[in-house]
């Protein structure tokens, strides 16, 4: 698979933004790898990397302080779509996220705004069962202790 251009693509709030300074370190027809630093400076993190799963649904990111130590794993529920011509693909944040700390405590956060988006009709009642369904699949994976199948990715790189 040749590079692409990356966007991610919010529903709360609406907005969708190219990953202009992404920068692309694998690519293949069922994951992307990419580093980056923050789009808006943060206190908290500095930099850090992710692993789009396309045929999962979900994307996997370190966040990393500026001193370089791990602040946490966060794992985003997303959907994707390619262009046409296939030179792009749109990252459509689900909503709901999972944030695994170090010491290996897991917070589930954000399903709220699942409930806020599909009041507000931003979502479709399939795309709420599409993000739970990809949500439990992803948890079954931590809880069973298997979280680090999907760190490999980016520990074989050196991220």
């Amino acid at each position: 698979m040749e590079p692409i251009t990356l966007y991610r693509k919010r529903i709360i709030p609406n907005e969708c933004v190219q990953l202009k300074d992404d920068v692309i370190v694998k690519c293949t027809d069922s994951l992307i790898v990419t580093k980056w630093n923050t789009l808006n400076p943060k206190i908290a993190f500095h930099h850090g990397c992710s692993c789009y799963f396309l045929d999962k649904g979900y994307k996997i990111s370190k966040f990393y302080r500026a001193d370089g130590s791990l602040l946490y794993w966060y794992c985003d529920i997303v959907d994707y779509e390619k262009s046409t011509d296939g030179q792009s693909l749109t990252v459509t944040d689900l909503l709901a996220d999972v944030i695994i700390y170090p010491t290996g405590y897991t917070k589930v956060v954000d399903l709220d705004e699942l409930a806020v988006a599909l009041d507000k009709g931003l979502i479709t009642e399939k795309i709420l069962k599409t993000a739970l369904l990809r949500l439990d699949e992803l948890l079954s994976i931590i809880y069973e202790d298997k979280f680090d199948r999907l760190q490999a990715e980016l520990d074989s790189l050196g991220l």
